[in-house]
C-alpha cells in the first residue's frame, strides 16, 4: 500500500495519484505534468476535447490544470484579463462544489504578471498551502479552491 502524504489514504502500489484526494504520490522533486491527460469540455456539445498542454501555453500564456475531485486534467486556458472563479453558473471557471463560493476569487494579470483574489470566500483561496487575500502566481504553484486543486502554469 502507498499512503498519500496529503490524507493518508492507502492506495496501491504503483498508483500516481491518490484516489481519495487527488494529490501526487510520486517522489518530491518527480515532474508529474507528462503523466496526466489534459481536456477541455466543449461548450455545445459538452465532449471532453484533448488539449495539448504546450501548445496551449504558447497561445495563451498561462493556464490552470484541475487535479483530484473528478476533473483531473481539465484545463482552462487563461485567455482574457480578468477570470472570474466560483460556484456561480456565470463564473468563467465554474467550480461546482458547495466548497466553493459563488464568487469565490478572481484571476488577473497586472503588468505582464497573474494575480489571484481572494473574494471575501468562506472557505478561503489558497496558494501552495497557504491562505492569501492577493498573491502573485509563478509556474506551477499549487492553488486550492474549496475541494478542487488547480496548478497554475506559465511559459
Amino acid at each position: 500500500m502507498l499512503h498519500c502524504p496529503e490524507c493518508a489514504f492507502a492506495n496501491a502500489e504503483g498508483a500516481k495519484y491518490c484516489q481519495k484526494c487527488g494529490a501526487f504520490l510520486g517522489e518530491p522533486g518527480e515532474d508529474d505534468r507528462e503523466s496526466t491527460a489534459s481536456y477541455r469540455i466543449d461548450d455545445v456539445s459538452g465532449e471532453f476535447i484533448p488539449v495539448d498542454l504546450d501548445d496551449m501555453l504558447e497561445e495563451e500564456g498561462a493556464l490552470l490544470v484541475v487535479r483530484g475531485s473528478g476533473r483531473a486534467g481539465e484545463s482552462f486556458a487563461l485567455n482574457a484579463d480578468r477570470l472570474t472563479i466560483g460556484r456561480g453558473p456565470e463564473s468563467n471557471i465554474f467550480l461546482d462544489d458547495i466548497t466553493v463560493s459563488r464568487d469565490h476569487a478572481l484571476l488577473v494579470r497586472r503588468h505582464e504578471h497573474w494575480f489571484l483574489d481572494d473574494l471575501g470566500s468562506l472557505n478561503g483561496t489558497y496558494v501552495n498551502r497557504r491562505r492569501i487575500d492577493t498573491q502573485q502566481l509563478s509556474d506551477a504553484d499549487e492553488l486550492q479552491i474549496g475541494k478542487y486543486k488547480l496548478t497554475f502554469l506559465s511559459r
